[in-house]
């Protein structure tokens, strides 16, 4: 009977440490979380978030993930993307151009002189 209830004890306690562990993981790669200092929510609902980006000329961000989502450039920008492979990928764009970036996890650096921003707009659900 006490190896049972041990057992018992030790599934629970497994279950809470997940339960409190599991929704930090998902939201620690959230750009708003995890790199307040160049990511503000300006708008949130239920099928969007807007955020506007700010970056100084050679500031990085850390590792974070962003659903689909459409980018307008406020400023002209040169930015260089490290995907989680390690590959890098750079970005020119001019102040109004406006961007499709796919789902996915980077580290975005500002690579250029001047100072970036932009507003991303991630979708939450599915286009009908």
């Amino acid at each position: 009977m006490k190896n049972i209830i041990s057992s018992i004890a030790t599934i629970l306690f497994g279950i809470v440490l997940m339960a409190l562990v599991i929704p930090t993981e998902i939201n620690a790669q959230d750009p708003a979380n995890v790199d307040s200092k160049h990511y503000t929510i300006e708008f949130e609902n239920d099928h969007v978030r807007v955020l506007r980006i700010t970056y100084g000329p050679g500031e990085e961000s850390v590792m974070h993930e962003h659903p689909n989502a459409v980018v307008v450039m406020l400023t002209d920008t040169s930015t260089e993307m490290t995907l989680p492979d390690g590959n890098k990928v750079e970005d020119l764009a001019k102040m109004g151009d406006a961007q499709w970036t796919p789902a996915g996890m980077h580290i975005p650096k500002n690579i250029g002189n001047e100072k970036m921003e932009a507003v991303l707009v991630e979708l939450k659900s599915k286009s009908e």
